[in-house]
């Protein structure tokens, strides 16, 4: 199976045999959507033959609940979606019709990044707009629910305990980001809403702002709204803070070097993430693990060592020694003391196994 995972800052594609052995990787920078076609067709030139083919989308609204087949249908009605995702839906678009182009004969499967989040209650589900809003579909979706499922089902292998009643945190910490409260494995809260705009500082979103200042911004600066939500969505979070760059590896090397700016970003995003893992835990009634993943959420030992520092009221805590990779460790594992709780874990991220799993549950039913 080949597996496509088209970001808002990178294109993923993973070929895995009928085990889920990893056959061939490949990540790239995310080239401009009309480039997609031919930097696809490099990229596969040498894929072994695959029957099957799977895309993460990021937002399925909530018409697209489980996994997809692709078809003409399909790809309009994502289209219209993509004003919800505008840095991720349009190059998975692309993606799709690339891969139509190249093998029109294999069956391509759709599985969605909010699809996870229905089980969402109402209560944390619903805006307090008024009815007439609402009415319009305007609702809290959630997003990396792919990335968010499988780091909560590896999590709980890796702690070593039955899937039970336990509540777990888990936060994909990469360009984009949020966090998850899972409740026996099933999302109860998350931090992203209608659009993956909301919750966490992340590399050029700005996360949650009082909407007071998007207002005053629209009638003092008069600009217009798609250059509001180019500010909101590319140029604000890391990159805005900062000045330096969205890469947190480069920011916080810049805060080392002296720079105040990028020493700020950090403690805003620090700060912003500390909140919304309390604010999960509250979600959960309490925690028995706290899961980290994602490019930064897993490499980044001293962005662990900062969120877990004021987590101690929650009786977060992590052993230095397992936090800081020594080449030897494995990917996944707990870096919170033996036998303490609840446990801190890292897992890294494999969307393309849970992907995975999803197509072969609708091509082999």
């Amino acid at each position: 199976m080949l597996v496509v995972n088209a970001g808002s800052s990178s294109l993923k594609l993973s070929v895995l045999g009928a085990d889920d052995a990893l056959l061939m990787e490949t990540d790239v920078a995310m080239p401009d959507r009309n480039a997609i076609a031919g930097l696809m067709r490099q990229a596969l030139r040498d894929v072994p033959a695959v029957d099957a083919i799977g895309h993460r989308i990021v937002h399925g609204g909530l018409e697209f609940t489980s996994p997809r087949r692709v078809d003409a249908t399909f790809e309009a009605r994502l289209e219209q979606l993509s004003e919800l995702a505008p840095l991720q839906n349009p190059p998975a678009i692309a993606a799709i019709l690339s891969l139509q182009s190249l093998w029109p004969a294999l069956p391509q499967v759709a599985c969605f990044d909010t699809a996870f989040h229905l089980t969402l209650p109402l209560e944390a589900s619903t805006y307090a707009l008024p009815d007439s809003w609402r009415d319009l579909g305007l609702r809290r979706f959630g997003f990396h629910g792919l990335s968010h499922a499988w780091a909560s089902r590896r999590a709980v292998e890796v702690m070593g305990s039955p899937p039970g009643a336990l509540r777990l945190v888990t936060a994909h910490l990469g360009a984009g980001a949020s966090l998850a409260a899972v409740l026996e494995g099933r999302s109860v809260d998350t931090t992203m809403g209608f659009t993956p705009l909301e919750g966490l500082v992340m590399a050029t979103r700005s996360g949650s702002v009082d909407p007071g200042v998007l207002l005053w911004v629209l009638r003092h600066q008069h600009l217009t709204v798609d250059e509001l939500e180019d500010a909101l969505d590319r140029h604000s979070g890391l990159l805005g803070l900062s000045g330096v760059s969205a890469d947190l590896r480069q920011v916080l090397s810049a805060a080392d070097h002296g720079d105040e700016r990028a020493r700020l970003a950090f403690g805003v995003y620090v700060h912003r993430l500390r909140a919304e893992v309390a604010a999960m835990v509250a979600s959960l009634g309490g925690i028995d693990g706290l899961v980290f993943t994602g490019g930064a959420g897993e490499g980044s030992a001293r962005l662990r060592l900062a969120t877990c520092a004021g987590l101690g009221f929650l009786g977060v805590e992590l052993d230095e020694q397992r936090n800081e990779p020594d080449g030897t460790a494995p990917p996944d594992r707990v870096i919170s003391p033996q036998g303490t709780a609840p446990a801190v874990v890292v897992v890294h991220a494999r969307e393309d196994l849970e992907i995975a799993r999803q197509v072969r549950s609708l091509l082999l039913a």
